[in-house]
């Protein structure tokens, strides 16, 4: 499996505001880069650039999403690393060969599709990949 570059890093919030003061004068901005809803996931994003890396806080929409229950076990912190690949379900099935076991299928965002790698296989990290292309930073 080819992985073209890190392609976000997540971090789970509490309270995405109070996040904000808190990152955006680490990073120079006074507003995110990417702001968005993402309903079937239960979460609210703020997405910054760092170079070609997105930086992504993320709040719960609900109490019990994934980001909930993630801060509800561990506390507020880095909750995944994004590797971009050019195919996820490739990608995917290229690793199943190789015993890495996932987390549901391969699920929808925007023009393309990411999956979740279990963190018991990968050093208790939550592992990520992601096929989009983000042309919008060319």
């Amino acid at each position: 499996m080819k992985v073209n570059k890190v392609d976000h890093i997540c971090i789970a919030v509490k309270n995405l505001d109070e996040a904000r003061k808190i990152w955006e004068p680490i990073f120079g901005k006074t507003k995110p880069d990417d702001a968005y809803i993402d309903e079937p996931e239960k979460i609210k994003v703020a997405r910054y650039w760092v170079g070609e890396i997105g930086f992504e806080l993320m709040e719960s929409t609900t109490p019990d999403g994934d980001v909930a229950k993630f801060i509800e076990k561990k506390g507020e912190g880095v909750m995944l690393v994004s590797l971009n690949v050019d195919n996820t379900r490739e990608s995917m099935d290229e690793l199943k060969e190789k015993d890495y076991p996932f987390i549901g299928g391969a699920r929808p965002f925007r023009d393309c599709e990411f999956a979740f790698i279990h963190p018991k296989k990968v050093n208790g990290v939550l592992l990520e990949l992601i096929d989009y292309k983000w042309d919008e930073l060319k």
